[in-house]
């Protein structure tokens, strides 16, 4: 399939994909690039501001300084936007590295660093979407030995070995343990359950970002009346789950029908949340 893409570089935009990183760059040969996802669907933008802050939050993590504050990349990607048709679900990913090549494996200048913006045409997942999870022998980083404080390129190859292990025994995405052996998220998302009504979903420790949509579904469910609590959580616990769902920035709600030989229906709540994200993101625009 063939998917429409207009990408800014070098103060313009461009049909295309075109080449933008050089051999030396900081980012090709050390793998420090920072991006971050947002969404447009049915010509909504749920939380562009943030997205864009946020890759600039990444990008001071990593020792290199934004070139563009948020407001203003907001308005830059509005003027890409425009670019699509009407009701094109539009994937928007801003990213930043260093052009200079560096001390070695300290990135190069922090203020040589380069922008761009990709805007890629992504279908949206169905609204009746489901994926399976089991379990994975690679865990989440710390922050003393990763920087997950940000969100970066250099971090997601141990992501993608856990969905080729999940993958390889029959099943969507893993369930991801922290360095204790507790559950952080899984391979791609934030993870919520549901137990006797109440919605859990693990606190924040400092081995995974704690997602802007994540965020936006805990706000919405506790002021529809529902109880969301952040807390330690192991994989027995998700075992004794009535149901279990994931948040992200790609398909914003994902529910899970089965966690190994665990069987979950797609229940009230995460049809309840996918109903609140919808309505708010449409009272917004």
């Amino acid at each position: 399939m063939s998917r429409q893409i207009h990408t800014w570089f070098d103060g313009d935009w461009h049909t295309g994909n075109p080449a933008v990183m050089k051999a030396a760059d900081h980012g090709t040969w050390l793998g420090t690039l920072v991006f971050d996802g947002a969404r447009m669907v049915d010509g909504l933008v749920p939380d562009l501001d943030q997205h864009c802050a946020r890759v600039n939050a990444s990008a001071l993590a990593l020792g290199f300084n934004p070139v563009m504050d948020a407001d203003e990349m907001v308005s830059l990607i509005h003027d890409g936007l425009a670019r699509f048709e009407t009701g094109t679900p539009v994937y928007i990913r801003p990213m930043m590295w260093t052009g200079d090549w560096g001390e070695g494996v300290i990135p190069g200048a922090p203020d040589s660093t380069v922008l761009c913006i990709c805007l890629e045409e992504v279908p949206m997942a169905k609204a009746d979407n489901s994926t399976t999870l089991t379990t994975t022998r690679f865990h989440r980083p710390t922050l003393d030995t990763a920087t997950v404080n940000a969100k970066a390129g250099c971090l997601y190859p141990n992501n993608a070995r856990m969905i080729r292990e999940a993958l390889a025994k029959g099943f969507g995405n893993a369930l991801v343990a922290d360095a204790n052996g507790n559950v952080a998220e899984t391979a791609t998302t934030n993870v919520f359950m549901v137990r006797d009504g109440e919605v859990l979903t693990p606190v924040p420790n400092g081995t995974f970002l704690a997602g802007i949509t994540r965020a936006r579904h805990i706000a919405l469910l506790r002021d529809a009346g529902k109880t969301v609590i952040e807390s330690t959580l192991t994989f027995d616990d998700f075992h004794t789950a009535d149901e279990v769902f994931l948040t992200g920035n790609m398909s914003k709600i994902t529910p899970v029908t089965a966690f190994d030989d665990t069987i979950y229906q797609v229940g009230p709540v995460a049809r309840l949340a996918r109903e609140l994200y919808w309505d708010w993101a449409k009272s917004t625009a």
